[in-house]
């Protein structure tokens, strides 16, 4: 594809590209815009540098690409700004956000369409991102195997992700549960992704529960392949925009006691389809 509006670095053959010449701050003219869209799909996850946003132009700039979602369970830390997800840790914790690979939300009825990740403090070392294409993850399956997935769909819950986590009191809260195919189509590109993530998926529906489990871990041990990621290496005013639609990824906590702080705007996304 290409671009004339901004330069488009890609990282590796699968997934994952750097933007260079745009200052997001700025709200991007259509053309900007649209290249920045189109980088998006063709990469999955677009990496911005040396950014200065305040929280009002990082929303913003999510809005360009459609509304804004609120996290079910994490409990509103930047005031007047109930979009923001703040992403934290230091040598208090006893956890961090996306220690294992995830699809953002995927228990959602309607799983976001993507996140804008924002960092702000990071420790001298570590704290690295790494980002799976679900394409690629796809494509690499047998075709026998592809069959067979593209008939099944999946549990994806809420609970157990959430329940207590954000040390907040959420008793008697509901948190979101959903049956999504475990091939979802793309709405944009048409492209075939994997959809299922060892941070929400809990059963395959169509299946006795030894065999769901035998089949899920299989699928989240093909995720981890090597040459289906590329990897951030953060920089203070870096930005990660990924596609949830057919990217996960994983958050390295290699670098506790440490600080990592940084702001998360989601974007709404719509329901997941299969089409052959």
């Amino acid at each position: 594809m290409s671009y004339q509006a901004i330069k488009v670095a890609p990282l590796t053959p699968n997934i994952g590209a750097e933007i260079h010449g745009v200052d997001l701050a700025q709200p991007p003219d259509e053309r900007t815009f649209k290249e920045i869209h189109d980088a998006l799909i063709e990469h999955q996850v677009v990496f911005f540098r040396d950014q200065v946003l305040t929280p009002e132009q990082h929303k913003a700039f999510g809005r360009r690409f459609g509304e804004l979602h609120v996290h079910p369970a994490a409990p509103g830390l930047v005031e007047g700004h109930p979009e923001i997800l703040v992403i934290k840790a230091d040598e208090k914790s006893k956890r961090v956000a996306g220690e294992e690979w995830h699809s953002d939300v995927s228990c959602d009825p309607e799983p976001p369409l993507g996140s804008i990740l924002y960092m702000h403090e990071l420790p001298p070392v570590g704290g690295d991102t790494l980002f799976a294409s679900m394409y690629a993850a796809y494509e690499a399956l047998s075709e026998t195997m592809k069959r067979f997935l593209e008939s099944l769909t999946a549990i994806h819950d809420g609970e157990h992700v959430y329940r207590g986590r954000y040390g907040v009191d959420d008793r008697g809260k509901e948190y979101p549960r959903a049956q999504h195919p475990v091939i979802r189509t793309h709405p944009v590109s048409g492209r075939k992704a994997l959809f299922v993530n060892r941070g929400f998926t809990t059963r395959i529906a169509e299946l006795r529960r030894p065999e769901s489990d035998a089949l899920l871990e299989s699928l989240f041990r093909h995720v981890e392949t090597p040459e289906l990621h590329c990897r951030f290496r953060w920089r203070t005013h870096s930005i990660a925009f990924w596609d949830n639609r057919c990217v996960q990824h994983h958050a390295m906590w290699d670098y506790f006691p440490q600080r990592r702080h940084g702001h998360r705007v989601t974007i709404k996304g719509d329901k997941p389809f299969y089409r052959p």
